[in-house]
């Protein structure tokens, strides 16, 4: 699953989210969250599978944070939309209108 559509799940979006404020461990978002911590634990699953969180393992805990490759992916992601989407306005905005011609 690529970092896009693991992100389309509201509670993995949730779980970035706060991974992004925060390294934590999985009873902490199982505290924050209305999910089990089996539950969490699968949907860190996914986001580590799609390269947005990494584990450290600490003592006997396992402590997620955000992955910086990853995050650097989906900006590049959206600068990449975002250069397209001003290009289209651009060519558009350039062409004359027909009240001029």
């Amino acid at each position: 699953m690529d970092a896009w559509t693991a992100l389309g799940d509201p509670t993995r979006k949730a779980i970035f989210e706060r991974l992004v404020d925060r390294p934590c461990a999985v009873v902490e978002l199982a505290s924050e969250l209305p999910v089990s911590r089996p539950a969490v634990s699968q949907h860190l699953k996914v986001l580590k599978d799609a390269g947005l969180v990494i584990a450290q393992p600490i003592g006997t805990r396992r402590i997620y944070r955000v992955d910086p490759e990853g995050l650097a992916a989906l900006r590049a992601d959206l600068e990449r939309f975002w250069g397209k989407a001003l290009a289209a306005y651009k060519t558009i905005v350039e062409q004359p209108s027909e009240e001029h011609k």
